[in-house]
Parts: C-alpha cells; structure tokens; sequence
C-alpha cells in the first residue's frame, strides 16, 4: 500500500501502510500514532505522546512541586509530566495524580507540541456567557451599597438576587450569579467593621512618645514600668455535666449554660522582666483601683523607689481615687512612690498589658468557669507557669519607627521629617 500524507494538528505525519506506525518531522518531541482501519469514518489515529523532560525542566517541576504556593490543577500538571517522563503509563498517571485520562492525554500534548509553559499554564474557557451586562453589575454594586430595606439589618444575597430582578428585565437572578459578581467587586455588604479614628494633636503624640520611651529603657530594679488594666470576664456554669473526649468522638458540652455573675481582672505587667500578677475582684471601682496601687507599692515592688505605671484614662486611673479610698496621709504616701503615664485616648494598643490579657484569654479563660473560686485558682496556676517560664513581650514599636510611620500624621509633619533627615 502506497504511503499517504496527512495533517495533525499542523504537524506533517507520514502514514505507512495499513497498521503502521509514523512520526511527526516537525514535532519538538516525537508522536507516534497507530492506524487501525483505513475506512474514512474509522480512521481515528490514536496519538501517543511520548514526553521527554531535559535536566532543567525536571528541576523547574521538582522545584514547583516542593515549595511556594500554587494552583491545584498546575501542580497535578507537573505531576503528570515528571511521571510521563518516568516510563509510566496514562492509566497509572491518571490514578496516582487523580485526574481523568483526557487530562493526562492533554497535558501530554501541549507539551510535546509547544513547551513546558504551554503544558503547565491553565488554557482560556469559554464558558457560559453573563446573565448581567456591565450596567446591570453596576446597579447591582449601587445597590448593594445603598441602605438595606425597611425591617432588614442588612443586604443578603436573597435580597440582592430579588431586587435586581424587580430592577431589570431578568425573571429571576440567582444567588450565585450575585454572589460572584460581588466577589468580583470586594463587596460583602453582610459585614461591618467599627472603627475609632483618634486625634492625632500634639498631647497624642507626646503621651505616644512618653511611654514608647519608657518601653525602649534600659531595665532598672530602683524604677520598674509596670503596665496595668482591668478587663471584665463571666461566671458561666454547665448545666448539664460535658460528655469527655474518646477517641473518634469530640468533647461534647451542651449549649445551654448557667450564668453565675461577672468578676474583674486586675492585670499587672513588669515590662522589662517575665512578671506578671492578676487580681480577681467582684467589681472595678475607684477604691479597687487604689487597693491595686497600695498592693504595687507596699507588696510587689516594696524596695522600688519610684514605680512607673503605664494605664489607660478610664475615670479612676487617676491620683483622686486614691483620696477617694484612703486618708490623705495615706493616699500621698502612696502616690509619692507612684508615677503615672497615660496612653493617648484610643490607642490602648500602646498599652503592653493589653497583649498579656490577650495570652491569659486565649490560654486560661477560653472555657467555661462556674465561680470565682475555680476562677481564682485557675488564674493563679496560669499566673505561676508563665512567670516561671520566663515569658515576656517582646516589644518592637519604638518613637524612630513611630516617626517613620506616622509622620504625616503628626501636628507638624514637616519639621518631623527635617529632624528624621538630620539625624540620619
């Protein structure tokens, strides 16, 4: 039988006999195909790709493979070319990848008629056209930004889906379409963030100032800073007992609950040593307060001189309570070995001990406590481990990061910036 000359896909095969076999002369990587019939609607080649990575390429998969982050499906290609280069065959590819056959085939083929680029990135669909034109996504973003409707907190993607069909000449508008064409756009109107914006004058930046300073000091035993807050937290008791952990079975607890009252944590933080010290009381008054300073004076820090404690501007972080509690002799007794720096309004952030009250939540108190008892105990075990293990805040913020950072937002940005210049 005469040899015949046919196109695939751009390449020139020459066929050879019946069921032969032939190569691609122009192909990057070699194709064999194999005829089995020479009727015109049997005539189906079944092209066999065969791939043959070079040293560098094998590197550049093994190296995707192994580190950074990326597409699912670009990494199944990768492995579909490192196994086809190994000897295996597309069945075994197909199962061990867990991709169907035509995608094994397709890799293959994009690889050894183009490059590796071609056969790892994801190839352009079609798919189904947009049920909403660019006006229409429009009005669907004015909307979602506009107020919800009367008796409604907030946007849902049912309300979206129902008003932009009222809006245009759509029957319907499904969830989904909505919900991508949000996606698109950022948007989740469902959600609200609370934010405070505080004033950046001069007494923000001096209070910032004060105490980044106090933080960036060497350690002195004579003149400690101490951080010191207060934070509320429930009484919460289990009305019926939890069923424990086993395995293949999680701890299970039952949701309703008894609520047994509140208690106040007083939280003190040594910001230059691993110190600590938590007080539980039944309420957070001007008299607690002043017993919480009498305690950092006379107990914890009795051979200090001068003890420096960084608050907050709650009404009874203030030298008056101590006058409200004690008699004036005792209230100035107190208040000479005292020395209070105070955060700017709205940026208790700045307040180190905030970070403790977040390790003590996260690590003692996220769980349910009956009493004050129990919650005493279990602080007081909290409070000994972590002293003992020699945790401490590491702080990084300091007044020449501050400066850099928040240059323009000081009152005078300008000589900020001239003085930042001159000491560099």
């Amino acid at each position: 039988m005469q040899a015949r000359i046919e196109v695939y896909e751009g390449q020139i095969l020459t066929l050879l006999g019946r069921e032969g076999s032939c190569r691609a002369t122009h192909a990057r990587h070699p194709i064999q195909l194999f005829v089995r019939a020479s009727n015109e609607e049997e005539a189906r080649m079944n092209v066999v790709y065969r791939v043959e990575l070079s040293q560098t390429e094998r590197d550049e998969l093994k190296g995707l493979l192994s580190g950074g982050k990326h597409a699912a499906r670009k990494l199944k290609r990768a492995q579909i070319l490192l196994a086809a280069d190994a000897g295996a065959s597309d069945d075994d590819i197909a199962t061990s990848v867990g991709v169907g056959g035509s995608t094994v085939y397709r890799t293959k083929r994009r690889f050894v008629i183009g490059n590796l680029e071609a056969a790892l990135r994801e190839e352009p669909r079609s798919g189904a056209s947009r049920k909403l034109s660019g006006k229409q996504e429009a009005l669907l973003v004015a909307t979602a930004c506009s107020k919800p409707p009367q008796g409604r907190a907030r946007w849902t993607l049912e309300l979206l889906a129902g008003e932009l069909a009222k809006l245009t000449e759509h029957d319907r508008v499904s969830r989904e379409t909505v919900r991508r064409r949000l996606a698109e756009n950022h948007l989740k109107p469902w959600r609200k963030d609370m934010w405070c914006i505080p004033k950046v004058d001069g007494e923000y930046v001096a209070r910032m100032e004060d105490v980044l300073d106090l933080y960036a000091e060497e350690p002195d035993p004579n003149r400690p800073v101490v951080c010191f807050d207060e934070s509320p937290t429930q009484l919460i008791g289990e009305v019926r007992q939890p069923i424990s952990a086993k395995p293949g079975q999680l701890e299970r607890y039952d949701c309703e609950y008894k609520r047994n009252g509140t208690a106040n944590l007083f939280i003190f933080l040594d910001a230059h040593r691993s110190w600590r010290k938590v007080k539980v009381t039944d309420r957070r008054a001007a008299e607690d307060f002043a017993a919480c300073m009498r305690e950092l004076t006379d107990v914890h820090f009795p051979e200090a001189e001068q003890i420096r404690v960084v608050l907050d501007n709650l009404s009874t972080h203030f030298p008056g309570s101590l006058y409200q509690a004690f008699s004036p002799c005792e209230a100035r007794r107190v208040l000479r070995r005292l020395e209070f720096h105070y955060v700017p309004k709205h940026a208790s952030w700045l307040n180190m001990v905030e970070i403790e009250i977040g390790v003590l939540r996260g690590q003692c108190l996220d769980r349910r406590i009956a009493s004050r008892e129990q919650l005493e105990s279990e602080i007081a075990t909290w409070e000994r481990q972590r002293n003992a293990s020699g945790a401490r805040i590491k702080w990084m913020f300091t007044t020449e990061k501050a400066r850099a950072k928040m240059g323009r937002a000081y009152p005078n940005s300008a000589s900020t910036r001239k003085s930042q210049v001159k000491e560099s």
